[in-house]
């Protein structure tokens, strides 16, 4: 610590070069925290999913519906513990931007599926009997400013009612909170015997399975079990571990971890480039004074460390400010105004940007230093 004023005064010297490299620095670790919120958003439904559920989705493609009379067929399926269906609704609020999930499920044996889905038991109650009752999740609620009693009224962009209507009024009676930090708490559910009901067609039919199993260690066999009853029928199934099915859904995107490091080996390379040019120019300019040093008693290994010191100090400085910029930034809400499910900093992204942070300093410092540690006396004071 002793040297920290000696590093500082160094870092002082070029004022403008300083700020513009820490600039850099710092945006580069910003763009970094926004990166992987985003890839957290994408798939990041991959880490929080049950581990004992199954998605049984239509073979063609998930927008082929299935009869609704499967439910009883699977329950029979050795291995299986509950049997509920979800069906994909896709209308909009208020505005056509103001696009989220909603979807319709049967109730009870929906929250008992999904136990981290917390709703206050009252709730959970009101949403059970009341027929046109619907549930929103805590971040969804926030973003329309709703609260429980609201009506709301959804415009469908595929399902016309049976009196020729497209809008579909819905009566908040609860909203849901996640039990981890990274369940979707921005969808909204609602009951499928009202929708079937008033839907003018496809009556009957649902959009997907999900399928609780009594052993995690057998999902892949009730999964081929599964398909093999509705083999050759009409309605063929796709029964995949619920982890797979998020994780085949995100790909649908890209891969969005190649796509994240392609970016960021992309940014930070210049940013190696940028850095590691500003502490070789500051080790030439201060050639004399290193000299100096050294005839002062200052060991090679010493000079050593304090190059490498002013690197590491720069590189976490403009690092560690841009890391929590990113952290204050990203904790204010995602970018696209709250359509982004699972939108926060994970703390092993944080952790591995800390890391980051301390690799750049040494990397960009590494060579600089060592040119420092081998300079001779005469030499340095020669140009004096």
């Amino acid at each position: 610590m002793k040297y920290l004023p000696l590093i500082w005064s160094n870092l002082r010297r070029r004022r403008l070069r300083t700020f513009l490299t820490l600039l850099s620095i710092l945006v580069a670790f910003v763009l970094y925290g926004y990166l992987a919120a985003i890839k957290q958003a994408l798939v990041g439904g991959v880490n929080v999913v049950g581990v004992d559920r199954l998605v049984v989705r239509h073979k063609v493609s998930i927008i082929q519906p299935l009869p609704v009379s499967y439910k009883e067929r699977i329950a029979q399926i050795p291995g299986v513990a509950l049997v509920t269906h979800c069906s994909w609704f896709g209308g909009v609020y208020q505005d056509p931007k103001n696009f989220f999930a909603q979807i319709a499920v049967e109730p009870e044996d929906f929250l008992k599926m999904y136990p981290e889905y917390r709703l206050p038991p009252a709730q959970q109650a009101a949403f059970i009997k009341t027929r046109t009752g619907a549930i929103a999740g805590r971040k969804l609620a926030q973003r329309f400013g709703w609260k429980v009693g609201d009506k709301i009224p959804i415009q469908a962009t595929v399902w016309v009612k049976l009196d020729g209507t497209k809008e579909w009024d819905f009566d908040l009676v609860g909203i849901y909170d996640g039990a981890k930090k990274g369940t979707d708490t921005t969808q909204f559910f609602f009951h499928y015997d009202y929708y079937d009901e008033a839907r003018a067609y496809t009556k009957g039919m649902v959009g997907w399975y999900i399928v609780k199993v009594k052993d995690p260690n057998q999902s892949a066999a009730v999964a081929r079990a599964i398909d093999d009853e509705f083999a050759n029928s009409p309605n063929e199934t796709k029964a995949e571990t619920e982890g797979a099915f998020v994780q085949a859904f995100a790909k649908q995107v890209g891969d969005i971890g190649t796509i994240m490091l392609a970016i960021l080996s992309a940014v930070f390379f210049t940013i190696l480039l940028v850095a590691g040019n500003t502490m070789a120019q500051s080790v030439r300019e201060r050639t004399e004074e290193l000299g100096v040093l050294k005839a002062m008693g200052f060991t090679r290994q010493q000079v050593l460390a304090l190059v490498l010191a002013e690197s590491c100090f720069l590189s976490g400085l403009g690092g560690l400010l841009g890391l929590g910029l990113a952290s204050a930034l990203i904790a204010r809400g995602d970018p696209t105004g709250g359509s982004l499910p699972m939108f926060f900093f994970p703390t092993s992204d944080l952790g591995v940007g800390v890391l980051i942070v301390v690799a750049l300093g040494l990397v960009t410092g590494i060579f600089p230093a060592l040119q420092a540690m081998r300079l001779r006396i005469a030499e340095a004071l020669r140009r004096m």
